[in-house]
């Protein structure tokens, strides 16, 4: 169940209530008039099924509370009420298959955003995969996989083109782009000042038989990257975020940005275009895949969804 909390000007709350009280999967229905302050206005509080959070939400937009009051939606932990398992056996589907869209537009705004942290834990994972690569250790490239942040940004590229959202998707490859871009230049830089010092060679990447898979990208690491894509995204509309772990570990961005950063203060040339290959390869079938989901899950909740109509 989701709580939804309405702040809703006085001559609109009536309509607020019709949208709570006619859809089948809403229950708990809460008003408290001249409860809010600022803004001003009557607070309306609900809960409602996941599956059904769609229409409502639309519905309560098409009112204009976002210009003149507000809209909060809360993930409900545990609700022991008669009501809200009826409501949730009216609405069709199951929670967690249920997309709720604004959820995942929020969502995939804030992974859009290119700040400090996104850089540092992407150059952070790129100096382990390189140092990985370096040693040939691959518990090294699981872990760099593990931390890496940009399915995020990937996401976030899914969602802007199912939705048509140009800015969505101009922000999100401008992160990924100046992301991997500084973590590959950070970790060129120290990989440069290592080989000066002479702790690194180039004899280091000749013969590494438990690691060279990230330089011989194939069909496999498309077929991968897609599967992986769309568990990415599976993971991200359903709310299982702990499932992404799996999908981090799947695919060897990252691993590809690290072993680039070494190839080149290296010397390996031949190791620079095969690692731009894979990492091309992998983010492809991932925005392929994960855009493809997206237009999949639409289509259906489109059409087998619970619609919410509002009374005239």
């Amino acid at each position: 169940m989701l709580h939804v909390r309405v702040i809703s000007p006085a001559d609109r709350t009536d309509a607020v209530l019709g949208i709570a009280t006619e859809c089948p999967a809403v229950v708990n229905v809460l008003r408290l008039p001249g409860a809010a302050h600022a803004p001003a206005g009557d607070l309306v509080e609900f809960d409602v099924a996941r599956e059904a959070a769609n229409g409502v939400l639309d519905a309560l937009r098409d009112l204009g509370l976002k210009d003149t009051g507000g809209i909060t939606v809360e993930q409900l932990d545990l609700s022991i009420s008669t009501a809200a398992e009826q409501a949730e056996e009216i609405a069709p589907g199951d929670p967690d298959d249920a997309v709720v869209w604004d959820e995942l537009t929020a969502r995939t705004a804030s992974e859009t955003r290119l700040t400090w942290a996104f850089l540092a834990f992407l150059a952070l994972a790129t100096q382990i995969a390189a140092i990985g690569a370096l040693l040939d250790q691959p518990i090294l490239i699981v872990g760099a996989m593990v931390l890496g942040p940009e399915f995020g940004p990937v996401a976030a590229i899914c969602f802007g083109v199912m939705s048509r959202k140009g800015a969505l998707v101009g922000k999100a490859v401008r992160t990924l782009v100046v992301g991997f871009t500084a973590a590959v230049l950070i970790t060129m830089v120290c990989a440069a000042a290592g080989r000066l010092l002479g702790w690194i060679e180039p004899s280091m990447l000749d013969d590494r038989p438990l690691t060279d898979f990230i330089i011989h990208p194939d069909r496999w690491s498309f077929i991968v990257a897609l599967l992986a894509g769309i568990a990415g995204i599976l993971s991200m509309t359903a709310g299982k975020s702990s499932t992404l772990v799996g999908v981090f570990i799947s695919v060897t961005t990252v691993p590809a940005a690290g072993n680039l950063a070494v190839a080149v203060p290296l010397g390996h040339w031949s190791e620079v275009s095969a690692s731009l290959i894979q990492l091309g390869v992998n983010l492809a079938g991932m925005l392929i895949a994960g855009t493809v989901t997206l237009f999949v899950q639409r289509a259906l909740w489109s059409r087998y969804g619970l619609k919410v109509v509002r009374s005239r």
